[in-house]
């Protein structure tokens, strides 16, 4: 009987379930639940929360689906993965139940008591040791609950991210991981261990921490409640847990410095490999610990950089425009030379930008002549608009010490436009290795790393996933020219 393993990736708009074969680490099948978005609950505004629940109830669904499509009984699946969405904070009383909803990782209602503690413990300390402003993340929304709901705060049992959510409700079992902690800000990269001054700043209590355990392993193992009511057999075993970031680039095969993963999705994403622990813009890049980040050496740093403002724009024009598909604004765009004919579009239209320093500056369109201008080159200055960002990201991370030795992306949104692909790669003059895979798959393959082999991990990617690569184009003059005139037009309204 063929034996496999179990992904799950938690989002925030659905939940992914993969099959992989555990042998090989073929893909066999993945489905979605629930089958349209999951909603977000927000009181006020710039609030998001969800029902830890719901992402429970949508997992059991999910791996019902995937036993009865692809004729699996429980006794064949040997392991399960878990990827989910970061930063988010689920509390717990003593009876393992949740206390409210889970404050997730789009909520900014925690900024002004990170942006806090910041500039009270001091920019220096924080770099050094959180290689992060405590900002928005998990910690913060932590102190937010504290000071805010006070009876919720006095009930808490544990603190908890998604993905350590899910795996207490297959197991019985309350932990986490150093990954796990770090991108919540909870970990102290200097000294190695958690980080206790920004608990004690933030008057937070070290036992509402769950034990750590390794991000490779048994983790816990499936209880009988848990085997009710997901369909898994008892003592199945928890293998792997990571953040969507850290596991995406598991997915893509990046793991040791000068390695980086990108994916151009509703926002765009560069996460790079370091050993560094520069921190020099902490501002604007956060770093975490990566899926294999050695404690001894404190190496295999994770530093993610987001673009807000990515696929979002290109959404938006295929709903604005007259325009049928993204296929036909591609034909459109690629009848229009490098540069759009002088059309820059600046795509910062989803909230601030981290890496503007939490400028808040909206989308522009310049330069637009209405004579000679159509949508053809709105199309165009989209895609490179969007592609440019990922450039001047890219120089942000090259500043803090990144050396990109090779670019992995997987095969979805925007990495399938040839010309977003193609400007990338000419303009940061590396290749772009494009892969069939998603972040589901990859927590399955995940669960066999207990093993540690991570060169055969590797090659299963290699050989199953691989769909082409785009090289840059060795005229660069063009594409350096638009370049410059976007950034220039960019610095304007940054520098206002």
């Amino acid at each position: 009987m063929t034996e496999y393993y179990l992904g799950l990736d938690i989002g925030s708009s659905s939940i992914k379930a993969a099959i992989v074969e555990k042998d090989t680490g073929k893909s066999i099948g993945v489905v979605q639940e629930p089958k349209e978005e999951m909603g977000m609950f927000a009181q006020k505004n710039g609030w998001a929360e969800q029902e830890p629940n719901d992402w429970w109830l949508h997992i059991c669904n999910a791996i019902k689906s995937l036993k009865k499509q692809y004729n699996i009984n429980s006794n064949q699946i040997k392991g399960v993965g878990i990827s989910y969405q970061m930063h988010g904070l689920v509390l717990i009383d003593k009876d393992g139940n949740p206390l409210r909803k889970s404050i997730i990782w789009c909520d900014s209602r925690a900024v002004e008591t990170g942006n806090k503690a910041f500039s009270e413990i001091g920019e220096d300390k924080c770099s050094t040791q959180l290689l992060n402003s405590p900002a928005n993340f998990t910690a913060s929304k932590l102190k937010w609950v504290k000071d805010n709901e006070p009876e919720i705060y006095n009930k808490v049992y544990k603190f908890m991210l998604p993905g350590d959510y899910i795996a207490y409700k297959f197991s019985n079992t309350i932990n986490t991981t150093i990954s796990g902690l770090s991108e919540g800000i909870f970990w102290d990269f200097k000294n190695d261990t958690l980080a206790t001054f920004l608990l004690e700043h933030y008057g937070v209590d070290a036992a509402l921490v769950p034990e750590i355990v390794d991000t490779f392993g048994v983790q816990g193992l499936v209880d009988e409640k848990g085997a009710l009511e997901s369909g898994l057999a008892v003592e199945t075993p928890i293998l792997y847990r990571a953040g969507d970031q850290p596991n995406n680039a598991l997915s893509l095969n990046v793991f040791n410095p000068g390695e980086v993963a990108a994916t151009g999705g509703t926002s765009g994403v560069v996460y790079a490999v370091t050993d560094s622990l520069s921190a020099k813009e902490s501002s604007r890049v956060n770093n975490f610990a990566h899926v294999n980040y050695r404690k001894e050496k404190a190496i295999n740093i994770g530093k993610l950089l987001c673009i807000n403002g990515a696929g979002i724009q290109y959404r938006w024009l295929l709903n604005n425009l007259a325009v049928s598909s993204y296929e036909e604004m591609n034909n459109l765009a690629s009848q229009i030379p490098v540069g759009s004919d002088g059309v820059c579009l600046i795509p910062f239209g989803n909230g601030a930008e981290r890496m503007l320093n939490n400028k808040e500056i909206g989308t522009r369109i310049v330069n637009m002549n209405l004579n000679n201008h159509h949508k053809g080159h709105m199309c165009r200055a989209a895609l490179e608009g969007i592609a440019f960002s990922f450039v001047y990201g890219m120089e942000i991370l090259t500043s803090d010490g990144i050396k990109p030795t090779v670019i992995r992306a997987g095969n979805d949104n925007l990495f399938r436009s040839e010309i977003f692909a193609n400007t990338v790669a000419t303009l940061i003059e590396q290749e772009i290795e494009i892969y069939n895979t998603t972040g589901a798959i990859g927590a399955a393959r995940a669960a066999n790393l207990h093993k540690g082999d991570f060169k055969s991990f590797g090659k299963v990617i290699m050989d199953n996933d691989h769909v082409m690569t785009f090289m840059p184009f060795k005229d660069k003059k063009p594409y350096i020219e638009a370049y410059n005139n976007w950034k220039k037009e960019l610095e304007l309204i940054v520098h206002k």
